[in-house]
């Protein structure tokens, strides 16, 4: 079935009827009607005030028009000063949209480029702190609740930095954050450039359309009005409903994008990750995995693909192949990459209906809390120590083959029919990395016949890994970990940045657990590439 004048087509095979009956109910009790209207009985018997403190978004396209000329304004007058690098500091919610619009738009001629600063690994720091000229950088600091641990960590030691070779440090430093939270009392106090305050009844995952997404793409050079040109598009219930009916059973939602796309998929990532994956229930976003293959399990697979016009052409092979073995998918086509902003409206809407129909409340995120609370736990008993932070939990060194190898098949063997297999490093990111460990959810994939997913500590914690604990047990996680060679001491703190990562490492590894999740962690001693490598080939064996 085609819709939304032939850009959405939907193949879903023995799927289908399944879908058509839920919009015909849907039709029938005014779903459209009442989701506009905020009514919260969509997502549950009891009144919930998280519900309907969270439909902000709803209004956006309309709500934030008043606040363009403000934004525009502030970034031509960042473009004329001639500042060379944005750099926003942020998680999850606060950093992914806009590090899509920077990856899909790129900057546009005169504008400064946007970079993340986003991983709390001492390496990481380092790296990014030799490649930015303070001089001619902009800092966003990024951060709804002005309290997230790894954004202040981050912001302090920049602005330290900036001290050093800044008479008015603040005129390079910009705040995104709620009214009246700590970040905005310390901008105030320091004299930061700009304090922008988005409004409040938007929860972070839901906020790509408020300042936390447009300051940043309009500072690129993004034209934001047309990027909002979508407060006359109304959703169909098409695309909800097969999340919900088709997602609900075949839960390993497969993202396929041609080339200028390939980014979008990591916003969509926190959004089904984060939004449906609690109360034992989820749907499990996929991403960057090639097409299926004969020895992989297609049973619990659902594809959605998207394309722009011009490039249709190189995803048409793997829709084909998709369609001649029957497993269902969404096809997509964007006309241009402005329809990026209806892309965005639309699956916030049907990912808010979907888990209407799986009921599932899709604005809080009940699990996140308890890994924050042992990671601080570990960063206490660092503080308290002499002898700094000591792993108290089963860790395999990448050196030792005969223990490694047991443990890993020991691990592998727990698979099950349906699984996935999720990779979380809390290692330095970099493009030689990711391609090892690519490599790594390959082997994966080829040896267990599931799908697989991957994400950068602390990142991910921000993104899926809401669904990592509190949604359904069909995780495999494989948790790497290496030794930093430097470290960075936070500045005003007692801490540094090599215990920050370590401590959240190690909190998510205990809730995992506590949680019986089949978790393995290995070590690779400082060695990303060769014990990235090794480990691959132990997957193999």
């Amino acid at each position: 079935m085609d819709t939304d004048k032939n850009r959405y087509s939907f193949h879903l095979f023995e799927e289908e009827k399944p879908v058509k009956d839920l919009i015909s109910f849907w039709k029938e009790n005014n779903f459209s009607g009442r989701f506009r209207q905020k009514d919260w009985s969509l997502w549950g018997d009891a009144f919930q005030p998280e519900i309907t403190d969270r439909l902000g978004w709803l209004e956006l396209p309309v709500r934030m028009r008043e606040r363009i000329d403000g934004i525009e304004a502030f970034s031509e007058e960042i473009k004329k000063e001639g500042f060379s690098k944005l750099v926003l500091i942020g998680m999850g919610g606060s950093s992914l949209a806009p590090e899509v619009f920077q990856k899909i738009f790129k900057q546009a001629s005169g504008f400064p480029e946007l970079v993340l600063c986003d991983s709390t690994h001492p390496e990481a720091v380092e790296r990014l702190r030799k490649e930015v000229d303070l001089g001619t950088a902009l800092f966003i600091v990024s951060s709804k609740s002005g309290t997230t641990l790894e954004t202040l960590s981050l912001y302090h030691y920049f602005w330290s930095e900036a001290e050093k070779e800044q008479r008015e440090p603040g005129r390079h430093f910009i705040a995104i954050t709620d009214s009246d939270t700590p970040l905005m009392r310390e901008a105030e106090e320091k004299g930061f450039r700009k304090i922008f305050n988005p409004f409040p009844d938007v929860g972070g995952r839901f906020s790509a359309f408020t300042e936390f997404g447009l300051v940043p793409a309009c500072l690129i050079g993004v034209d934001i009005r047309r990027l909002l040109d979508c407060e006359k598009n109304i959703p169909e219930l098409s695309l909800g409903a097969a999340l919900g009916a088709v997602g609900g059973k075949r839960d390993k939602l497969t993202f396929i994008t041609s080339r200028s796309l390939k980014a979008f998929p990591y916003w969509l990532e926190q959004l089904v990750a984060e939004s449906l994956g609690k109360d034992g229930k989820g749907i499990i976003p996929v991403m960057e995995e090639p097409l299926l293959d004969r020895g992989v399990d297609r049973k619990d697979r659902f594809f959605v693909f998207f394309s722009l016009n011009e490039e249709e052409k190189e995803i048409k092979k793997q829709i084909k192949r998709t369609k001649e073995m029957e497993i269902p998918f969404i096809e997509i086509r964007l006309q241009h990459k402005y329809d990026l902003g209806k892309e965005i409206f639309n699956w916030e809407w049907a990912v808010a209906a979907a888990g209407s129909y799986l009921k599932i409340h899709p604005f809080n995120q009940p699990d996140v809390q308890e890994a924050k609370d042992f990671a601080k736990k570990a960063m206490k008993k660092l503080s308290e120590s002499k002898e700094g932070l000591k792993d108290d939990v089963e860790t395999f060194p990448i050196e030792d083959d005969v223990i490694l190898k047991k443990a890993v098949d020991r691990w592998l063997s727990k698979a099950r029919n349906g699984d996935y297999a999720a990779v979380q490093a809390f290692i330095a990111p970099s493009e030689k990395v990711n391609r090892k460990i690519q490599e790594t959810r390959e082997a994966l994939r080829k040896k267990l016949g599931i799908a697989t997913t991957m994400g950068y500590g602390p990142r991910f914690l921000h993104s899926t890994g809401q669904l990592h604990k509190g949604g359904p047990d069909k995780g495999l996680f494989l948790q790497i970990v290496d030794t930093p060679k430097k470290d960075i001491k936070v500045p005003g703190k007692e801490y540094t940045f090599k215990s920050i990562i370590r401590a959240q490492a190690l909190g998510d590894f205990q809730v995992l657990k506590q949680r019986n999740r089949r978790i393995i962690r290995v070590d690779l001693k400082g060695q990303p590439f060769k014990g990235l490598s090794k480990l691959k080939k132990v997957i193999d064996s």
